[in-house]
Order: structure tokens, then C-alpha cells, then sequence
């Protein structure tokens, strides 16, 4: 029986997935890796460890089901999109961590909206390609070695793809490549006036390729040798696209450590004047690209995370919905969770997170209440800059397992919101663009019987709480 293997390199953890031809999934395994907080604002990654995570994850993802690789047909990788990486090209050892895209290091005074037109993207902290810059520009004797052609750089499908095949590949695809700054979205290469505009040496960059066909073999040594990849999508576009959102206006939400909306615009380039971003859907080999529009917001599930790792509130994430299930409101508290300023629609780099309505009233189950709040209420920010009249909502993502959190994105929104039976739409997309790429099916895998939460909320209690949110985000702003 044909399988399939999917790596999701993800901003807390790297996870291997494989399924069989029906998507039914057979194996996984996941390692969790370090975050550095070296200064306020910062945030990076040991590109190292990432690579030793994922090499550990695949083995033991054969190993736990006693899996003959040989029968690993396909590999499809997913990754978090604009973490930029620089190596040496002899020696394959990085110069620095890599830059999360969560990083705010890269932000500038210049204008924003300086090259949306050819990229689809805001020039500040988000993209890749003023972390390149910033690594070349602070990191000793960098950028001469970039400019003799000693470095190499990548976001981190580009990182895994070179050591999966001993650097025989530098390579990226259409999405990951449509989140650095360089790429013009209409030719799908790099813009040479960009990248000096940037500060990044065209030279350094990786060849751009289609996201779903054949994009070369794992090395001949190691796990999973020889085995064809013939799928990469950066994560949210892989979520869509395991969300089978193929069709022109159907949309999906993730919540991960962000929060992300993507909208499938079809073959059409749209640039957004609501704060949405433009980018690559997917591209299958020998086929136009299709677009979308995204509304990226940093701070979902890492919120539940500072409540649990930094004030000691929760002891678990899904302690969450038990605590903010035993009290009806959240007692009068808004958070605003600008740990990296405010990103879509807004994009106020100069945001900082707050907590307003307290009082001696209040006590941890509320705190609980108004986090899930804040990931609603900046869920609907994103909806309503897409614009049109919805009547449901797609969702995925590991905090959508919170049943609580649903009904209440439901009750916010308005209107329905449905979750697939398997809520793992990122790497099952990945695993359904290998699986396309060498042709074993032609649609991405089912996700099993989706459940739909209901609007329960009254209209007017729906404005005062948006209302309230409204107040506490304009008194976030000018704190940087």
C-alpha cells in the first residue's frame, strides 16, 4: 500500500505525518523546539535543531508503526513561511538563528505600501527579506561573503529541502518565495530592483519552482532515501488547499500561534486596500498560479501560551476552556495581545499588548474568558476586512479543538463557523499536494464529517463587546 509522508515545520514544533492513499492518517510523531527572546521584540530559532527535530520526528514516525520507508511513496513539506535562514554553502552551518516571522527587529520608518504592488506585501517586520538583510548587515563579514557567493539563504522549506538532499537543492516554491519582499507576483521571479532595494544579493536566493509536481529525491542516505518530493506549500496555503478550498472565494481560518485567513481569488491578482495581504495560493506544476488574499494576525494560541509559560495562570492549553466555561462573561476584561504589535488589518507596529476592565472582581477564569475573546474579536477584524457577506466560516488548527472557543467565534461572527472532523488541515494539505504531485489522487483528502457551531448571541450584546474591543485597541496604539 502506497504512503505518503508530510513534514509541518511549525514556529514551536516540527511534525511528521503519514498517511495511506485515502488520507487516512498511520503514523506521527512531533518535537517541540526552543524559542530565543534574546531582546524585546525578538524572536529566533535554532535552524539546527529544527533540522535534528525533523530528522528525529520522521524516524520515529516510521519507527512507531514499524513503517517500511520503501513504501513512502511521496513527501510533502509545510513550513512557517517568512523565518529567514543564512548558511554557509560549504559547510551548511548557519551564520545566525534564524529570524522568526513573529520578529519585529526588521520594522522601519519608510512607507509600507512602498512595493504592494509587485509583492502583495507590506514592507515592514513580516517578510523574509529584511531578516536576510538585517543577518548580512549585522552578522561580521556577511555580506561580502554573500556578495563571493559563500552563503545561501532560505526560509525554512528552502533549509530542509537543501539538507534532505545534501545540498544538492536550493530550491522554494511559489508560496514560501511570494513572502519575502523579492518576488514580483506576476512573474513568479525574483525582481532584481527589489532585492537591491532590500539589500539582499539575487545571487544568495534560491531557485522558485511550482508548488505541487516533482521537485526532486531525498538523499540517497538516511531516512526516507531516495523518495520523490513532489509537494511544498507554506503553511497557511497549505491549509487551505487541505481545507480543499480550490474554488474561487472559498476561505479557511487557522488558529495556530497566529491567526490566519486566506481567501482563494483565483487566477486573479487582487491588491488589497483593507490591510490584507496578497500572495501565491498554490501553483501546480506547468499550470498558472492561483492567488489569494490573507489577513495575518501574530497572537493566537501563543496568548494561551504566555498565560500558561509566563504568568503561571494555566497549567495546560486546554485548561482554557474549562476555566473561561465556568463564568458567563469575561467580568468586564479586554486583552489586546500586541507582544509584536497589531499585524492585519491593522498593522500597527507601534501596539503593545494590554489587559483593561480589571477589578477586584476579577480573577484567572476571566483572564481565560477574555483571551479566547481577543482571538475572536481579531478573527472578526479579518473577516470583516475581506469584505463580502459570509455565512460560515471554515476553520482549523490545534485551537479549534475548543469547543467553547467556537461557539464563541460563532456568537462573535454572527454567523456559522465549521470544523472539519480532522482539524490537521496544514500537514494534510502538504501530504495531499505530494500525493497529487506524483498523480496517486487528483483532489486533496477528505477530512472526515465537519461539525458546525451555531450564532447564539443577541445583536446587541454583540456590539457592546466589539465595542469595548474597539476602545482597548486604539488605547494599545503609540506604546512602542
Amino acid at each position: 500500500m502506497p504512503l505518503v509522508a508530510a513534514i509541518d515545520q511549525g514556529t514551536t514544533s516540527t511534525r511528521v505525518f503519514i498517511t495511506d492513499e485515502d488520507g487516512q492518517v498511520v503514523s506521527q510523531a512531533q518535537f517541540e523546539h526552543k524559542q530565543y527572546l534574546p531582546r524585546q521584540g525578538w524572536v529566533e530559532h535554532d535552524p539546527e535543531e529544527i533540522w535534528r527535530n525533523t530528522r528525529r520526528a520522521i524516524v520515529e514516525a516510521l519507527a512507531s508503526k514499524d513503517i517500511d520507508e520503501r513504501d513512502v511513496v511521496a513527501l510533502g513539506i509545510t513550513n512557517q513561511r517568512e523565518t529567514a535562514v543564512v548558511w554557509e554553502k560549504d559547510t551548511g552551518k548557519p551564520i545566525y538563528n534564524a529570524i522568526v516571522w513573529q520578529d519585529t527587529r526588521t520594522n522601519h520608518d519608510g512607507d509600507p505600501y512602498a512595493y504592494q504592488q509587485k509583492t502583495g506585501l507590506l514592507h515592514n517586520s513580516y517578510p523574509a527579506g529584511p531578516k536576510w538583510a538585517w543577518i548580512l548587515d549585522n552578522v561580521p563579514n556577511a555580506r561580502e561573503r554573500a556578495e563571493r557567493g559563500e552563503l545561501l539563504v532560505g526560509t525554512i522549506d528552502t533549509w530542509l529541502i537543501w539538507n534532505l538532499t545534501d545540498g544538492a537543492l536550493h530550491v522554494t516554491d511559489v508560496t514560501n518565495a511570494s513572502r519575502t519582499l523579492l518576488m514580483d507576483l506576476q512573474t513568479l521571479n525574483w525582481d532584481e530592483e527589489l532585492c537591491e532595494a532590500v539589500g539582499v544579493p539575487v545571487g544568495v536566493l534560491p531557485e522558485i519552482g511550482a508548488s505541487i509536481g516533482k521537485i526532486g529525491s531525498v538523499r540517497a542516505r538516511g531516512p526516507l532515501a531516495n523518495t520523490p518530493i513532489t509537494g511544498v506549500l507554506g503553511d497557511q496555503q497549505a491549509a487551505l488547499f487541505g481545507q480543499g478550498c480550490l474554488e474561487e472565494n472559498s476561505a479557511k481560518m487557522t488558529y495556530g500561534t497566529g491567526l490566519f485567513m486566506v481567501l482563494n481569488t483565483g487566477t486573479q491578482l487582487n491588491i488589497s486596500d483593507t490591510g490584507l495581504l496578497t500572495t501565491v495560493a498554490y501553483q501546480v506544476a506547468g499550470q498558472p498560479p492561483v492567488y489569494a488574499l490573507e489577513g495575518s494576525v501574530a497572537v493566537g494560541g501563543s496568548l494561551v501560551q504566555w498565560l500558561r509559560d509566563q504568568l503561571g495562570i494555566i497549567r495546560t492549553a486546554a485548561e482554557t476552556e474549562t476555566l473561561a466555561g465556568q463564568v458567563p462573561d469575561s467580568g468586564g476584561v479586554t486583552i489586546v495581545p500586541a507582544f509584536s504589535g497589531l499585524f492585519a488589518p491593522r498593522w500597527r507596529p507601534d501596539a503593545r499588548g494590554i489587559i483593561t476592565g480589571l477589578t477586584r472582581f476579577v480573577d484567572r477564569r476571566h483572564i481565560a474568558r477574555a483571551a479566547l475573546e481577543a482571538t475572536c474579536l481579531q478573527t472578526l477584524e479579518v473577516v470583516r476586512a475581506m469584505g463580502g457577506e459570509p455565512t460560515q466560516l471554515k476553520v482549523d488548527g490545534g485551537m479549534t479543538s475548543n469547543d467553547l472557543l467556537m461557539q464563541m467565534q460563532a456568537d462573535i461572527l454572527g454567523f456559522d463557523v465549521v470544523r472539519p472532523a480532522n482539524i490537521e488541515t496544514t500537514v494534510m494539505g502538504a501530504a495531499s499536494a505530494a500525493a497529487m504531485g506524483i498523480s496517486l489522487i487528483d483532489a486533496p483528502f477528505t477530512l472526515g464529517t465537519p461539525t458546525t457551531f451555531q450564532n447564539e448571541m443577541a445583536g446587541p450584546d454583540r456590539d457592546r463587546l466589539i465595542a469595548k474591543w474597539e476602545d482597548a485597541v486604539l488605547r494599545s496604539y503609540n506604546q512602542a
